[in-house]
């Protein structure tokens, strides 16, 4: 039996780890699934964020794609004097200059003497004439964007296979090197002063806005970001205030726009917020059928194990009764033997073999009784014959019918009524049942000199009957234990008073049918009170009222006398 018991053990542990080890793939699924999600979509915003770089980039350079296509040598050839370049390279100065991106356009020989010191003299393009003509009248950074590039295409000269080369001086110029790359020789350089309002206001704000949305409904918000002013120059969301700590990732531009660069702040995006839902949502089913699931286990086992206790107790009592069946039995067994062969001839002899034979046919028929209740309690409502009982009356009968038996366990028993006490609708023979139970467990749990109260009154629409003793008591953390069938309160004070553990499991279930109610208090050392509730019959439609109940009382009393 033992060995069964670790095989359910076993199971139990066994089932528990599977629905646990379960249930924890499954949120990891559902957690990785959610975070695959948001992955992927701040890889497509860092993407995007990228795009838009590049698409920059694109826009500087688009007004100058045609120069690669010009023959150096004739440029270079071109270059002695402001009025005789020649007029394809020009045209493309003039159609890049048409471009709002561009204020100035200067071109300068590869000796670029402005290269070296500013104020030495540099060719500007003229849009309403269609021509360079020279000037010193330019500023610092166009004398600091030329030698930028000539600094950095004397170092790359040797190497460089193409024909133009372009240099970004940050967001103040773009530089375009004019190389004969056949003889690895500089021409000349032609420079782009950027139109910083053009370029924020008017390209990169609005086109910002176009590819990010606006606001933080879209899940991201973007400034275009000065770093080295700490200056906050464009941005998707204008309500949001720029914060370092917010930023979540900085995408730079490439090969222009050094002092810039996007920083991006990730937010509550709808798609998002609807996969954390549906994630929220998953994990609240996945908890409650884990709850369910583990409740199931846990109620099934649970089950299995009261099955299991009540089967041994049923057993235990089963093999008790049996004993206690046979020794009656046995002592009418041997004084009817003993009378039938005619050996007892003396009177007293005679008497004490018939007080035996009846004192062990009434713990007979008393053990009879006891089972007999236990039947009726499992059957509930079968058998049920309920009349008007008055309880005062019944009780007194009872008590007279139970006077010798008392009488014999040094019993002392008091009633006290509330007169008068509205009538009761019961089962006679199941009340019978539940003072017998009630009474029985208060002697075998009284000392000698045993004195139980018993007490009848009403209130509101309920008659009570409550029935209290001065025994050993009952401790407090087994009184809702001790209408439990086979349960027994075990320890020194009870080890040695028979029992089987149904009395008050009887009492609670003939209580029950009969629609009442069976309430308990007890201190340990102190005594025990059962108190037991019924309705009294007016509730049910009688209609006696407490006159008419005072005068049949008033009958019964006369009667009896």
């Amino acid at each position: 039996m033992q060995q069964y018991r670790y095989v359910r053990w076993f199971f139990l542990a066994l089932g528990l780890v599977a629905v646990l080890g379960l249930t924890g793939m499954n949120v990891y699924s559902l957690y990785a699934l959610h975070e695959n999600k948001v992955q992927n979509y701040v890889e497509n915003q860092k993407q995007q964020m990228l795009e838009y770089t590049n698409q920059v980039r694109t826009r500087f350079r688009y007004p100058v794609r045609h120069l690669w296509q010009l023959d150096m040598e004739q440029v270079k050839s071109s270059l002695q004097s402001p009025e005789m370049v020649c007029k394809n390279l020009t045209a493309i100065v003039d159609e890049a200059v048409q471009d709002g991106l561009f204020s100035e356009i200067y071109l300068s020989t590869a000796d670029c003497e402005a290269c070296d010191h500013f104020g030495a003299p540099l060719w500007k393009y003229h849009a309403s004439e269609g021509r360079f003509s020279e000037t010193t009248n330019y500023n610092q950074l166009v004398s600091d964007g030329l030698g930028i590039t000539q600094t950095r295409m004397n170092a790359l000269i040797q190497d460089y296979r193409w024909s133009t080369r372009v240099i970004f001086d940050t967001q103040n110029s773009m530089t375009v090197a004019l190389i004969n790359s056949a003889n690895k020789e500089i021409v000349g350089y032609l420079l782009f002063v950027i139109d910083r309002d053009y370029l924020v206001n008017s390209y990169m704000a609005p086109k910002l806005v176009d590819t990010f949305g606006r606001g933080s409904e879209s899940g991201i918000i973007i400034w275009l970001h000065d770093w080295t002013k700490n200056e906050v120059l464009a941005t998707t969301h204008p309500d949001a205030p720029y914060s370092y700590q917010n930023v979540d990732f900085i995408q730079n531009f490439p090969d222009l726009l050094n002092d810039w660069n996007l920083k991006a702040a990730f937010t509550a995006n709808p798609d998002i917020a609807a996969s954390r839902a549906s994630l929220t949502r998953n994990l609240a089913v996945l908890a409650g059928a884990m709850i369910l699931l583990l409740g199931a286990f846990a109620f099934m086992f649970l089950i299995a194990q009261r099955e299991r206790s009540l089967a041994q107790r049923q057993s235990l009592f089963l093999a008790n009764v049996t004993h206690e069946l046979k020794t009656p039995l046995s002592v009418i067994l041997a004084a009817g033997e003993n009378l039938s062969d005619g050996r007892v001839t003396d009177v007293n002899r005679l008497k004490s073999y018939g007080s035996h034979i009846y004192n062990e046919s009434l713990r007979l028929g008393h053990m009879i009784d006891r089972l007999l209740d236990v039947a009726k309690s499992d059957n509930h409502n079968a058998g049920l014959q309920k009349k008007e009982t008055d309880l005062v009356p019944f009780l007194r009968n009872y008590l007279e019918k139970k006077h010798d038996y008392l009488e014999s366990h040094d019993v002392n028993v008091h009633l006290q009524t509330d007169e008068p006490v509205p009538d009761i609708l019961v089962d006679q023979s199941d009340l019978h049942s539940i003072l017998d139970n009630l009474i029985d467990n208060a002697i075998k749990y009284s000392p000698k000199g045993k004195k139980i109260e018993l007490r009848i009154y009403r209130t509101d629409q309920l008659v009570s009957l409550e029935v209290s003793d001065y025994g050993i008591g009952i401790p407090k953390e087994f009184h809702k234990l001790i209408f439990n069938k086979f349960f027994r309160v075990e320890d020194a004070l009870t080890a040695h008073t028979k029992g089987h553990g149904l009395g008050l499991s009887i009492v609670k279930d003939l209580v029950t049918r009969n629609g009442g109610e069976i309430a308990v208090e007890s201190t340990k050392g102190k005594g025990s009170a059962f108190t037991v509730k019924f309705s009294s019959v007016h509730v049910f439609g009688n209609g006696n009222t407490d006159s008419q109940k005072k005068s049949k009382q008033q009958e019964t009393e006369h009667a009896s006398k």
